[in-house]
């Protein structure tokens, strides 16, 4: 069921990659675990004990998330029985980066969207207007020079900020040592996401007053891959920025 939600909903298309790249990024630390010594934790157990209740309840109360993350934990409760607190230490980011292919909750997910959808309609408004055209807000509504956009829930930015949070933080478990830098491209990848989707739904108002038609269709899908791009590159650009700067920091705290 959780595959078939990757393959049928539009927000979750990388889901089908998290597994993947958390396996991988778990074989790439298989030297540290190597040099581990084993040692058991029985509170392990515990946290299988628990991971089976809340899969019951989820049963009973038909709620897939809390079944879906019960899963997640029974795999951590497993290393920690088997392989004590160090091995859970060095399989943490990849056991939790496994949270990225589970649906947010239709009760979170509609609590962040709308906000988000305020944000891009502000954000969206405030470009247009710099390109000199006349644009008004209300609510997640933009009039631009008389032709009405909405700002669904699709075009919230929810689907691009997840994909390019899992692409961050893949791309720093593969590229970058310096947790303070890895930690700080994946907290960019909020801004990235909502600048990139203002920008777009920016975009979109001037196609509508130009041509309708651009504003819907293929046209759409096609401007939402693009500034998909363009996070992308803002983000890789941002990398070796935050290199330097904080190497700079380090070296001024050393001497």
């Amino acid at each position: 069921m959780l595959v078939l939600q990757w393959d049928q909903d539009a927000d979750m298309g990388h889901g089908f990659f998290v597994l993947p790249v958390s396996c991988l990024i778990a074989w790439r630390r298989r030297h540290e675990l190597a040099a581990l010594r084993p040692q058991p934790s029985w509170w392990g157990l515990a946290l299988l004990l628990w991971a089976t209740v809340q899969m019951l309840v989820a049963e009973v109360g038909a709620e897939l998330f809390l079944a879906r993350t019960a899963f997640l934990i029974s795999i951590a409760g497993a290393v920690l029985l088997l392989g004590g607190k160090r091995y859970l230490r060095v399989l943490a980011f990849p056991i939790c980066l496994l949270l990225l292919m589970i649906p947010i909750p239709a009760v979170i997910y509609n609590q962040i969207t709308f906000p988000l959808q305020l944000v891009a309609s502000t954000a969206g408004a405030f470009l247009i207007r710099l390109t000199g055209l006349p644009a008004q807000r209300l609510g997640n509504v933009l009039n631009v020079n008389g032709h009405l956009l909405l700002v669904e829930e699709a075009c919230s930015g929810i689907r691009s900020l997840l994909t390019l949070a899992f692409v961050g933080l893949a791309y720093g478990a593969f590229t970058e040592n310096s947790r303070a830098v890895r930690f700080t491209l994946a907290a960019a990848t909020l801004p990235i996401a909502l600048a990139a989707n203002a920008v777009r739904v920016a975009l979109t108002g001037v196609l509508a007053n130009w041509k309708p038609s651009l504003a819907e269709g293929f046209a759409h899908e096609a401007s939402g891959w693009a500034m998909f791009v363009f996070a992308m590159v803002l983000l890789l650009a941002l990398h070796p920025l935050l290199r330097r700067i904080f190497a700079a920091g380090a070296s001024a705290q050393s001497s």
